[in-house]
């Protein structure tokens, strides 16, 4: 509770529909609890027509938006994507000077996320950061998370070597805890669609051999969207026997190339591919235990098929970094190595060799973790905190 003596207000911030499927057990968490407030602040793609309008998700979940604040600019360019940062900055800080709350959560490391952390730094709201300490090399999502981290007062890590990195970028021991991936939590307490509800929920029948392609843009490289995933496409294209459900792109820069490519991919194989704006998480978690093979550069591809023990290959440098099970088979964005990746993937020797694998993001309670540490954690020095050399 806060220091005078009523519910403590813990505002949790989205402006994703992956991050938002991973912060309900979060939400669930502080609801339930009658010592805190849970104040919820909705921006980014939650609001964008383009990517689905997924607000509308979190109210039917029964959750009240209490701000929702408008910063997408229909764009994917660079510049567009700075633009909307400022938009964000001016709109969250607007949001959290009349919420007040005593802490703001936060997940991840996109530009959302880092206009979210500024508003909250500047306007003196302690921040408890969840998947600090990660890197992904090949996106400006790296340096984005790593500036959060250092705006945070609460640090809160997938696995034991992400904690230490945060420590070693000058957080306090004290302040940074290791509580396995929320991703982990989700899928082992969401009861997932049976095969048959799934296809009739998604309007898609699935094949003998399937696959799951979520696929982003390398944020830190120019111009190159459109020749990797054509390289992508080309394999697919050759696989006639693949059934293929494409999930689309964030509000990246040169996503609306990838988005394209998906749909003129669709239409053109109609009678085996299908493509979703937003998926939500029932339905994405419930496709993913029923594919074969995971295809892309996503972080639910790392983090998240090793609890199904699903062999997923992973394209480029986009997740460059990032702590990898065995069932994960890194390939350049070529044609030829995609598609020996893809053969070695469906191997039933390989596919053998996943069977006693274990996930290294996965830990207990991890929601439930988050929450009692931001509870019971002192603020009596505010957001001053001094930085620690090891």
């Amino acid at each position: 509770m806060n220091k005078m003596g009523s519910k403590m207000k813990i505002c949790v911030f989205t402006g994703a529909r992956a991050e938002y499927g991973l912060l309900k057990p979060v939400l669930d968490e502080i609801r339930n609890d009658t010592h805190f407030e849970l104040q919820l602040l909705v921006t980014g793609m939650h609001l964008s027509t383009e990517f689905g309008l997924t607000y509308q998700i979190i109210e039917a979940d029964g959750y009240a938006i209490n701000e929702k604040v408008e910063m997408i600019i229909s764009a994917d360019t660079p510049t567009a994507i700075c633009k909307s940062m400022g938009l964000g900055l001016i709109g969250i800080s607007d949001a959290l000077s009349r919420l007040k709350p005593d802490v703001m959560i936060l997940l991840g490391d996109r530009f959302e996320t880092l206009a979210g952390a500024t508003a909250a730094l500047v306007c003196r709201v302690p921040i408890a950061h969840i998947q600090g300490g990660e890197l992904t090399l090949g996106a400006t999502d790296d340096a984005m998370r790593h500036s959060i981290t250092k705006m945070s007062l609460l640090h809160f890590t997938s696995t034991e070597i992400y904690r230490r990195r945060v420590i070693q970028l000058g957080e306090d021991p004290t302040r940074v805890f290791n509580v396995g991936a929320l991703n982990t939590e989700v899928i082992n307490s969401m009861g997932l669609l049976p095969r048959e509800e799934l296809e009739a929920r998604i309007g898609f029948k699935f094949g003998k051999t399937n696959c799951l392609v979520t696929f982003h843009p390398v944020t830190l490289e120019h111009n190159t969207a459109d020749a990797q995933f054509q390289a992508l496409l080309r394999v697919l294209q050759d696989h006639l026997e693949l059934h293929i459900i494409f999930t689309k792109t964030n509000a990246d820069a040169e996503g609306r190339i990838i988005n394209t490519l998906i749909d003129d991919f669709v239409n053109r194989n109609s009678q085996r591919a299908i493509c979703f704006t937003s998926m939500g998480q029932l339905l994405y978690l419930s496709t993913m235990r029923q594919v074969d093979v995971v295809l892309g550069n996503s972080s639910s591809g790392i983090i998240e098929t090793p609890s199904f023990k699903l062999p997923t290959i992973n394209i480029g440098d986009r997740e460059k970094g990032r702590i990898r099970a065995a069932n994960i088979i890194d390939c350049e964005p070529n044609t030829r190595q995609i598609a020996e990746a893809l053969e070695q993937a469906l191997n039933p020797v390989f596919l053998k060799s996943l069977q006693n694998m274990k996930n290294p993001y996965e830990k207990d309670s991890t929601a439930r973790n988050i929450k009692k540490i931001i509870g019971n954690f002192d603020y009596k020095n505010g957001l001053k905190k001094a930085f620690f050399d090891d």
